[in-house]
């Protein structure tokens, strides 16, 4: 235990926990908004799934890791037009609909995979990008910045998001149809139109996310997401449908993650520890709902169905 202990092993932890935060922290935001105006996705591991295998194939075929995510994004768009339909259109229960979703991701992905792949292939991923002089800080540099583009991204996404929602007409319209949709009609806002465009957003960012994690892996592989969509969501809960406090979950997540790895790196856990260890993730998942579950207030109308002619 005393290898870990050390300061370029922390240091290394700290940096790889916050790249393995970044597929986290863009499902998660993306959850955040939908859920904001009472949509619960519980799809969001097989839009990632789906996301992770279109940004993989992509840049297998171009060899571009760049198209690679753009396809992603067209992936998420997708299935947020579907899962739109599904909800809002045709006002199917949401949990249901969403572990459709998932079901059909999962599915999806392994089917293409051994159709179109068959055996796992490595891809160029996406490269880290030094920012000039902050990265050459000791230490801090390392950790901080020196990551791909998309961590960039997912950490500016969250004052954009808490932008959006509190200092936006947009945003006003996503809480009030996520409060009290009734009311919010009848003073002219589309609450079917506002929850279509939050779906939309919140898929876009969960197949963004699908594709960092199979670019940062460089690879792909059935259920590569391994439950991180599913965690993601339990985050929206534990920031309180606030974005600092859901980019505070993902850094805790990733970081257990990274520190999990390391360990098994270094010897300090092996066999069967080895594999209690690697439940670290989804034990935290369980026990972050427990104590949050008393002093959350979701969303008044989330998962109801809105029909105005009811």
């Amino acid at each position: 235990m005393s290898d870990f202990f050390t300061v370029s092993v922390l240091v290394a932890t700290l940096a790889s926990g916050i790249r393995l935060a970044t597929p986290f922290l863009l499902a998660a935001l993306g959850e955040t908004i939908g859920q904001r105006s009472g949509v619960l996705n519980l799809g969001v591991e097989g839009v990632m799934l789906i996301g992770a295998f279109a940004a993989y194939y992509t840049a297998l075929e171009s060899g571009s890791a760049v198209l690679g995510l753009f396809v992603a994004i067209a992936a998420g768009a997708v299935m947020g037009l579907a899962y739109a339909l599904i909800t809002v259109v045709l006002h199917a229960v949401q949990g249901i609909s969403g572990i459709g979703i998932f079901l059909f991701g999962l599915g999806f992905t392994d089917l293409l995979f051994q159709k179109q792949v068959g055996t796992p292939v490595p891809i160029g991923g996406l490269q880290p990008i030094d920012i000039p002089l902050l990265s050459d800080i000791p230490h801090l540099g390392e950790i901080f910045f020196r990551h791909s583009l998309l961590t960039y991204v997912a950490f500016l996404l969250v004052p954009a998001v808490w932008f959006l929602i509190n200092r936006t007409t947009f945003g006003l319209n996503i809480r009030a149809v996520g409060e009290t949709p009734e009311a919010a009609d009848t003073l002219g806002v589309s609450v079917n139109g506002t929850r279509t465009l939050t779906i939309l957003l919140g898929n876009i960012l969960a197949g963004l996310a699908g594709g960092a994690l199979a670019l940062e892996v460089g690879i792909f592989q059935q259920n590569l997401t391994a439950g991180q969509g599913f965690i993601a969501i339990a985050l929206v809960y534990f920031g309180t449908w606030r974005p600092g406090g859901v980019m505070g979950g993902a850094l805790l997540f990733g970081i257990v993650s990274a520190t999990v790895l390391q360990w098994k790196t270094l010897g300090i856990v092996s066999g069967a520890a080895s594999s209690l260890t690697a439940m670290a993730p989804a034990v935290l998942t369980i026990v972050v709902l427990v104590l949050v579950s008393r002093r959350i207030d979701a969303p008044a109308a989330l998962t109801r169905p809105f029909d105005r002619t009811a």
